[in-house]
């Protein structure tokens, strides 16, 4: 299927490994021009290079999106080398679940500074140039957590219902601007960060895999490039009716629409 996104610029952030990282391959893979962020700066290095390897007009830049001039200054750079933004995924983020008890103030603040007010001061820079040059895309990454808290959720389940809630009022507000905002709900998804607390554990990846699976419907747990073809989707012209979604990506683990 032919989706329409060759020479569109998609911006993604926390692009370096995961979700983020595989949606950027899949937008140069479909002919986009692609700009990523992220804290490390060997990884987003690296990264990088391999986008441009396989064909891409990249830009790469470190940036801290729970830091506003950081997040302005990535932005505005986008901007400058390529003069426009048709696709903003707001991915950045880490999963971070306690008892309610265990979580200090600092904690929730910088959950909700990270995921939440991350993807609203990128949105809030997308947007102007999106409603100038006619229209976009934001797609913004959550959990089915976020429908669906369990106990010891916390501060990561509110923080992403409140990107819910944050998804449905944009869409609504910027429909007459042809700005399309949805978001992708994934339950559990193949990532470093899995990786990196199986290693801790001292298991393989794969024994860590598969303990995770035990309660998914699908038996497995999801890969990266599933969460990227939905948001590829997402992006394209063949989701021009699509706006004030959520699109469950969890192997049927949830038990809500």
């Amino acid at each position: 299927m032919e989706l329409g996104l060759k020479g569109k610029v998609a911006v993604v952030t926390g692009g370096t490994e995961g979700i983020g990282k595989a949606a950027a391959v899949r937008f140069v893979a479909e002919g986009a021009k692609v700009a990523i962020c992220a804290r490390r700066a060997e990884l987003l290095q690296k990264t990088a290079e391999e986008l441009t390897r396989a064909g891409g007009d990249v830009l790469a830049l470190t940036a801290d999106v729970s830091r506003g001039e950081e997040v302005e200054r990535f932005m505005h750079a986008v901007v400058e080398r390529f003069g426009r933004i048709d696709i903003l995924v707001n991915n950045a983020g880490t999963s971070s679940a306690h008892p309610f008890d265990a979580i200090d103030d600092g904690t929730w603040y910088a959950d909700i500074d990270l995921k939440l007010f991350g993807a609203i001061r990128c949105a809030r820079i997308a947007i102007p140039h999106m409603k100038k040059q006619g229209g976009g895309r934001i797609i913004n990454i959550t959990t089915v957590g976020g429908k669906q808290p369990g106990a010891k959720s916390m501060p990561t389940t509110v923080t992403r219902a409140a990107g819910l809630a944050l998804t449905k009022a944009l869409s609504k507000e910027l429909a007459p601007d042809n700005i399309l905002v949805n978001t992708v709900c994934i339950g559990k998804i193949k990532s470093g960060q899995h990786e990196r607390a199986a290693a801790r554990q001292g298991v393989s990846a794969e024994a860590y895999y598969d303990t995770m699976a035990k309660n998914i419907p699908l038996n497995r747990v999801g890969e990266a490039e599933e969460v990227a073809n939905v948001i590829a989707f997402l992006s394209s012209s063949a989701a021009s009716y699509v706006t004030g979604s959520s699109f469950n990506l969890d192997g049927g683990i949830s038990g809500v629409l």
